[in-house]
Formats: C-alpha cells, sequence, structure tokens
C-alpha cells in the first residue's frame, strides 16, 4: 500500500468513526421530558431534594465520581472532570439532563443495575492474583463499585422536568 493511500485510509478511518461517536453521543432533545410550567425554581428548594435522593450518594465528597460534586449549587455548576454538566439557559444541551432522563443507557444516571458477575477471583480463587480490592471493580476494568444500600432511583420524567426548568430560568 502506498502512503498516499495508508494516510487517506486513516483518515477515512477516523472520520467515519468520528461520525459514529458524535451520532451514538447524541439524543434526540425532542424525547427530553419537557421543562416545567413551574417558575421560581431554585437549586436549595427544589433540586437539591431531587439530587440528594438520587445522586449525592455517588456525587459527594472526597471520592465523587468523575469529580461531580452534586451535593451544592457551586458543585453542580462547576461540573465534573470532563468539563460542565449544566449549559445554564439551555437544559437540553446540558449533560445533567441528557443523564438524568436516561434516554441512553451509555450516559443514563443513576445507572441500570447490572446483573451480578462471578467475582470468584483470579487464579488461585477469591484473594489471588488478579482480584480487585474490596469495594472495587478493577479487576474487570470497571470502575468503584457503588456505595451499599438499595440502588439509587432514577428521577421521574416530571423531576427531569423541574431540572430543565430550573437550568432553563438560570439554574440558581
Amino acid at each position: 500500500m502506498t502512503t498516499i493511500s495508508k494516510t487517506s485510509g486513516l483518515l477515512l478511518a477516523a472520520l467515519v468513526g468520528g461520525l459514529t461517536l458524535t451520532a451514538s453521543a447524541a439524543i434526540d432533545p425532542t424525547q427530553l421530558p419537557a421543562p416545567s410550567a413551574k417558575t421560581g425554581v431554585t437549586y436549595t428548594n427544589d433540586i437539591e431534594p431531587l439530587l440528594k435522593a438520587s445522586c449525592v450518594r455517588c456525587h459527594s465528597g472526597d471520592k465523587a465520581r468523575a469529580g461531580l460534586h452534586l451535593d451544592s449549587l457551586e458543585g453542580v455548576l462547576k461540573g465534573a472532570e470532563k468539563g460542565p454538566v449544566v449549559t445554564v439557559g439551555d437544559s437540553a444541551k446540558s449533560l445533567i439532563v441528557e443523564a438524568m432522563s436516561q434516554l441512553d443507557p451509555k450516559t443514563a444516571m443513576p445507572p441500570k443495575p447490572r446483573p451480578p458477575r462471578n467475582n470468584a477471583g483470579g487464579p488461585g480463587g477469591p484473594g489471588g492474583p488478579g482480584t480487585a480490592p474490596a469495594g472495587t471493580n478493577a479487576a474487570a476494568g470497571g470502575p468503584p463499585q457503588r456505595p451499599a444500600g438499595p440502588p439509587p432511583k432514577p428521577l421521574t420524567p416530571d423531576e427531569v422536568g423541574l431540572v430543565r426548568a430550573w437550568i432553563d430560568q438560570g439554574a440558581k
């Protein structure tokens, strides 16, 4: 293969891969729950209770998942390790709304429960080489396991609509 055709092939592969990634990462905003008609929505009165019930267990403290702190207004507005999750004034473009809506299983928050794995450990059984430390899923290459207790409940469409109204009204 010539250098030009190799370069063209790599460029085409990168372009097609990029288009696939973009298409799979986007959701149809018309499928989102409609913003609530409630006016004067605030973080403290309306949003914080929802986040405490469904999100704060994993998104607070020293080990907040993805560096996203949902236990304070400042944390929500700051966003995660990879950037903001709220686009103030435009809830349809806010990653937090996409996650809460659960329209895309890859970005759904809270994530849907996974079936339990047979975690007998690596070679040599439990505690042997290849076994992840307690409380992690590192042996499977995944993130740490969720904290103990019942799984967090997903937000209802009405609750997602309230979050959308809060964002559209300025996220205060």
